[in-house]
């Protein structure tokens, strides 16, 4: 229910609109232009006159299928809302609802886009932590699978204010895009990562679905007795065998293999020295390739014992093949 007469609702009313599609926490365009205080008709627009902030993996149309899927679940329907579309539903994943914080202006957008943010973050770690209860459950991939926080919750609350400031950064055109936020600070992208992979001693394990030639070109320091392992199904055929052919004979002291996801995860991680006391975890808001480019964060993992059988599972798939 509505707080107040400017679209604010409580809590419970918004974790009922996030919904699992494709294995993905999304929320439905027109719960997010009710949300938003906008009719869905000029909520889409708004995103669409900034689509090119918009990729695969934060907002995407719903098939026939799912929306009959989806409606089946919902036990009431707003007329204004949903009756007589003339087109499918666009969803958002969460980090979509991170984008529209640069896109939808004003106040409270701003403190819509904060308040789902934390919702998203509480949702997932709910669903992690029944991993331990129900190992074999679908509730187990979910946790794998579904998109988590950009921005540890602790962080959002204690700096929230600096994060507005940033997050106006990125949109500001005069700014260079080089900078991404890690743990909490604005550190640019290639030092960020740099300093995550000469953490490691022993491995490397990164999960990220998005690669290309500067995912490895980031990797090239790394010293010889580490071993790089990445997981990716390389959609969009971002990287090519050449390239990887190439980056190899360069630097042949970095022991990199590739394997696949197996297409059912989507977050991106990075673990280090995985299964041993230096081990680490770092969950990746974008993907590296793209590090700097758009609104994008690096977090530290607090518990990594809730993460650590994402790589005993990958380790199960098989050799990534690349065009």
């Amino acid at each position: 229910m509505k707080t107040n007469e400017l679209s604010i609702y409580d809590e419970d009313y918004l974790k009922s609109k996030i919904y699992i599609i494709r294995r993905v926490q999304v929320m439905i365009d027109a719960d997010l232009a009710d949300i938003y205080g906008y009719s869905t008709k000029r909520f889409n627009e708004q995103v669409k006159n900034n689509i090119e902030r918009f990729d695969e993996d934060m907002r995407f149309q719903l098939t026939s299928n799912e929306y009959d899927v989806l409606r089946s679940k919902i036990s009431t329907s707003k007329p204004e809302t949903r009756g007589g579309r003339q087109y499918l539903p666009y969803v958002f994943t969460e980090q979509g609802i991170y984008m529209l914080m640069t896109v939808l202006k004003g106040e409270l957008a701003v403190d819509q886009s904060k308040k789902l943010i934390r919702l998203f973050k509480q949702m997932k770690d709910f669903i992690v932590q029944l991993q331990n209860v129900l190992p074999e459950s679908e509730i187990k991939m979910l946790a794998i699978q579904t998109q988590n926080n950009t921005e540890d919750i602790r962080q959002i609350k204690q700096r929230v204010d600096d994060l507005t400031v940033v997050v106006k950064d990125f949109t500001d055109s005069n700014i260079k895009k080089d900078y991404l936020l890690f743990n909490g600070q604005t550190v640019e992208a290639d030092i960020a990562y740099s300093e995550i992979y000469s953490y490691a001693k022993k491995t490397i394990h990164i999960v990220d679905n998005y690669i290309s030639l500067k995912t490895l070109v980031l990797l090239k320091s790394v010293a010889a007795n580490v071993k790089v392992i990445i997981f990716s199904d390389n959609v969009n055929h971002g990287l090519h065998q050449t390239e990887f052919n190439d980056f190899k004979k360069e630097y042949p002291n970095v022991d990199i293999t590739l394997k696949t996801t197996g297409g059912i995860y989507h977050d991106r991680y990075i673990f280090i020295d995985h299964g041993t006391k230096n081990e680490m975890i770092f969950h990746c808001g974008g993907s590296s390739k793209d590090g700097g480019r758009r609104v994008s964060s690096i977090t530290k993992v607090n518990d990594v014992m809730l993460y650590r059988n994402i790589i005993d599972n990958l380790e199960n798939f098989s050799k990534l093949l690349i065009l």
